[in-house]
């Protein structure tokens, strides 16, 4: 979450009747986060999150986004659901952006999660992933590995600025992973950003997930390895087996992971560090000064992309074989 666009509060009191949201409170920007811009809302019903959908959201891929929330709550996941207008459209229009209300989730996210969490997000992930069967609508992943190299080149002739060589290295990256990359494992509904923030505990229960809007069509393995990068990883670099072990158990114990998802393990974890450095370093180097948003360094992502470079096998981050 972040916020890139500002809102008038006369402009918001208008845009509030197009809904059964009462009458507003109050209001505040959310700085966390890169992708739409976010706002708290206290209403006299309900406090709501208000997103502004920025322009690298594509306009059509909002009713996928939307739609998911609904699929994936009526189905029994924790997640927020979009509220609908007066007149049953699930979006409207406020400064210029398209607009979505969307329901408060109770809880906060974890600034040092222990193995007991990492248990949790990886049987949350995993139910998700059952969940997802059989939603309708379709999203291919713009931002894996058939976009990576289009997205590097828009950062390529300044990425020196970031680390001297990262030309060469990147590029073989990419090379390497255009080959290994493996095609028939099984795919669906992937949630594609399942970091720290975007996940809820009340206490050390896991009370739901959040910010669908990076969610595609994509291997559901893949998906394992966004979260093994994101929550598995400590502040000095270094991987943390134990919450890895306990991760995997956690997805394990939903949806077993096949024999040939195991063994793609590393290269997709190579993939999915070397896709969050790209996005990180085309933020870190464009980002307008005076944005409302905290930028986050690409340099952890390419660190986990040199650990995944030695490991041999799913074994290395805690899988039991």
């Amino acid at each position: 979450m972040a916020v890139y666009t500002d809102i008038a509060e006369d402009d918001l009191k208008w845009f509030l009747t197009e809904y059964d949201a009462g009458t507003l409170l109050s209001y505040k920007g959310i700085a966390e986060g890169v992708e739409n811009s976010n706002f708290l809302l206290h209403t006299s019903k309900d406090p709501l999150i208000l997103t502004l959908y920025e322009k690298r959201v594509e306009k059509t891929d909002l009713p996928f986004f939307l739609g998911l929330m609904q699929h994936l709550s009526a189905r029994g996941l924790s997640c927020p659901l979009p509220l609908p207008r007066r007149d049953g459209a699930l979006l409207g229009s406020l400064s210029g952006r398209p607009a979505a209300l969307i329901s408060f989730l109770e809880g906060m996210w974890l600034r040092k999660p222990e193995a007991r969490h990492c248990r949790e997000v990886g049987r949350a992930l995993a139910e998700m992933h059952v969940a997802g069967d059989g939603f309708e609508l379709k999203r291919s992943n713009a931002l894996s590995i058939d976009g990576w190299r289009g997205l590097w080149e828009k950062s390529a002739e300044r990425a020196g600025e970031v680390e001297p060589g990262l030309q060469t290295e990147i590029r073989g990256e990419l090379d390497f992973l255009a080959a290994a990359w493996p095609k028939s494992l099984p795919a669906g509904v992937i949630h594609a950003d399942l970091f720290p923030d975007n996940v809820f505990f009340l206490g050390d229960e896991l009370s739901g997930l959040i910010d669908f809007y990076f969610a595609c069509n994509d291997l559901l393995a893949y998906d394992v390895s966004i979260c093994l990068n994101a929550w598995c990883f400590e502040k000095d670099g270094a991987y943390n087996i134990t919450k890895g072990t306990a991760m995997l158990a956690g997805y394990q114990s939903v949806r077993p992971l096949s024999g040939e998802e195991i063994a793609a393990l590393p290269v997709l974890s190579r993939g999915s560090a070397l896709r969050f450095f790209l996005t990180r370093l085309y933020d870190w180097l464009t980002t307008p000064e005076g944005a409302m948003v905290t930028k986050k360094d690409p340099l952890e992502y390419l660190r986990k992309l040199r650990f995944h470079r030695q490991i041999g096998s799913a074994a290395e981050y805690g899988l039991s074989l």
